[in-house]
């Protein structure tokens, strides 16, 4: 790890492995193609059934910190409680820059404000959109503003989630890089031979709350059943809408048209898509759907709703995209159900093997990584000046908030110096010769 301009990251969220998701995805896949470019990727994360330190596949090194989940996976907001454990991270793994994801994330906020206390640079992701009326996007956007006040560089997963972010945050656009998310086209491939289409398959997988659109797939679904009698779909996940749907199927007596699956293992989604012809996402809002690439990766026609980021994720003729209304979806899907003929699964999964990986990911983050090395560490007067242009009052009480980050630090290195933190040695672990998996952990210590 001593090689010049190799780096050593500690990845921060408090969304990661043993859940899954489109942020847990993208962290375990980036961190593994940034290793294999030769840098050194540390993960932090608090999971209520994980403690301790454990490594996964090619030595990816995960701090499970032992911090209990407070809500939504997310942990209690202490503000300088996470100092201590994450000084000691920075310093035993010898840390060269920082990388915080997920607006959501607790831990990431508190991790990227210790980080900048300490001088360390910062780069923060974010993966969501938000709105500006109500209270909990008033809420989540100071924070946010906050938290980027004196970050060093950020990135968002599509030019809609940029505007959204530079919007809330108040960031200079000149320093928020655009960089999509990717799909494992190895572990998405279509099925071997094309399915017949006396029956077509709309397949829906997707957390059934709100946001993801599951009251729409109330509405849609039965006017799709009468419209086309050979149509039958399948929806995996799980979530508070999924009494809806049930009722919906009952209702309408569509439970030989309708399976429910619950919950679906990122493992089986694959195996879940292939069955399929057409893949529909009715999300209401969303920065970037790592779903539609799977889709499209398996050969799957998408039918979407046009929101937020997702008109920038496909080619036309690879995608429907349709406003968030019942009418205008029954419309789309049955315009996808005539353009069946014309696709080829076998191309579109080549095509998405040249539009998305997870190597060119990497390399557009190292960039990201070198420019911000590159920036001077502003002194801590000159950092408050920042902080104060965040509002009236907000501004003084983050200046506040800092200053008493910075004089805890301090009273830290008196309490224990940097020289008496022990640095771990790397640990070299021999590459598994098995399909990658999350869950490859080789060796685990106490922390």
């Amino acid at each position: 790890m001593g090689e010049p301009g190799k780096h050593r990251i500690l990845m921060v969220s408090d969304f990661f492995y043993p859940n899954f998701g489109g942020v847990e995805n993208h962290i375990y896949y980036l961190s593994q193609c940034l290793i294999k470019e030769g840098h050194k990727v540390i993960m932090t994360h608090a999971y209520q059934n994980r403690s301790g330190v454990r490594y996964m596949t090619n030595g990816l090194k995960v701090y499970y910190v032992p911090w209990k989940p407070f809500l939504m996976q997310n942990t209690l907001p202490t503000f300088f409680g996470t100092l201590p454990i994450t000084r000691t991270i920075l310093i035993r793994e010898n840390i060269s820059l920082v990388h915080g994801h997920q607006a959501f994330s607790t831990l990431c906020h508190e991790a990227l404000m210790h980080a900048r206390t300490m001088g360390y640079k910062v780069v923060f992701t974010d993966h969501s959109l938000y709105g500006f009326a109500d209270v909990g996007s008033i809420h989540m956007n100071k924070v946010l503003q906050f938290t980027l006040a004196d970050v060093t560089q950020a990135i968002c997963v599509s030019h809609t989630s940029k505007e959204n972010t530079v919007l809330r945050s108040g960031l200079r656009p000149e320093k928020v890089y655009v960089i999509p998310n990717a799909v494992d086209t190895a572990m998405f491939k279509p099925a071997p031979e094309r399915l017949n289409r006396d029956e077509i398959v709309i397949v829906v997988l997707s957390r059934l709350v709100y946001r993801k659109g599951a009251d729409l797939l109330v509405e849609v679904i039965p006017e799709v059943c009468r419209l086309h009698p050979n149509v039958r779909f399948i929806v995996g996940g799980d979530g508070p809408k999924r009494v809806r749907l049930e009722e919906m199927r009952e209702k309408h007596s569509l439970q030989d048209r309708v399976d429910m699956l619950g919950a679906v293992p990122h493992a089986k989604v694959r195996s879940v898509l292939i069955t399929g012809h057409i893949f529909l996402n009715s999300s209401l809002t969303e920065a970037f759907c790592i779903a539609i690439l799977e889709a499209a990766s398996c050969g799957l026609l998408t039918v979407s709703t046009r929101v937020g980021g997702v008109p920038e994720v496909l080619p036309d003729d690879m995608v429907v995209l349709a406003a968030p209304d019942p009418t205008t979806m029954v419309h789309a899907i049955t315009r996808a159900i005539h353009m069946l003929p014309r696709i080829d699964p076998q191309d579109m999964h080549n095509r998405m093997k040249k539009l998305y990986s997870w190597p060119d990911v990497a390399r557009r983050t190292e960039i990201v990584y070198n420019r911000a090395l590159k920036c001077s560490n502003p002194p801590l007067l000159d950092r408050l000046s920042r902080y104060l242009t965040c509002g009236t009052w907000a501004g003084k009480i983050f200046c506040i908030v800092m200053i008493v980050d910075f004089l805890l630090w301090r009273l830290l290195q008196l309490w224990q110096p940097d020289k008496d933190v022990e640095v771990v040695p790397d640990i070299q672990l021999q590459n598994s010769q098995h399909e990658e998996t999350p869950f490859g952990s080789s060796t685990e210590e106490s922390l």
